[in-house]
């Protein structure tokens, strides 16, 4: 078995790599609904936003040090009341598929959510994503909603399925 250890992902040392895995997934499927690929200034955006919201941006990478994948979360919308929920996303490198990488991430990131009081994790995949949908039900998340054609890529409409999963955290949740 290949040599693997987890690591916090940072800029300076991860950047290239998360953004190879980002745009590998916006040039070739509907994990993410862009058309554009990504740069390097738009990971300083993201790794800025990670960092002043005490996001967590956890990686997996193999014995030479390479990232094989990446896990996060950040504000699911901007509002004080959803302070408790969390958008998450999981990205494998396309090579490293299929060796239950997206699982450890997720396992990992949901471990990183309860440690930070968060009370619900949200999931957006597109609805086509079999493989996407059964790791997060295999993980007890469930179906909350579809919305059906609301984005458009690759000459066709996509519908986008929501995916939550309840954590027994915050003990004290507190307004404000």
């Amino acid at each position: 078995m290949t040599e693997r250890h987890w690591v916090r992902c940072t800029h300076d040392r991860h950047a290239p790599a998360i953004l190879a895995i980002l745009n590998d997934a916006i040039v070739n499927s509907t994990a993410l609904y862009d058309y554009q690929p990504r740069n390097a200034g738009h990971m300083r955006t993201w790794f800025d936003t990670k960092l002043q919201g005490g996001y967590p941006v956890i990686g997996i990478e193999d014995a030479a040090g390479e990232l094989l994948g990446f896990s996060s979360y950040g504000a699911f919308r901007a509002y004080p009341a959803y302070k408790y929920t969390m958008e998450h996303s999981v990205y494998v490198r396309a090579d490293q598929r299929g060796q239950g990488l997206g699982l450890q991430l997720m396992e990992a990131i949901i471990d990183e959510a309860r440690k930070h009081d968060v009370h619900a994790l949200v999931g957006a995949i597109d609805a086509a994503n079999a493989g996407s949908i059964a790791l997060h039900e295999r993980l007890g998340f469930k179906s909350v909603g579809l919305m059906p054609q609301v984005g458009f890529k690759f000459g066709r409409w996509l519908d986008l399925a929501l995916y939550q999963l309840l954590l027994q955290t915050p003990a004290n949740p507190v307004d404000g």
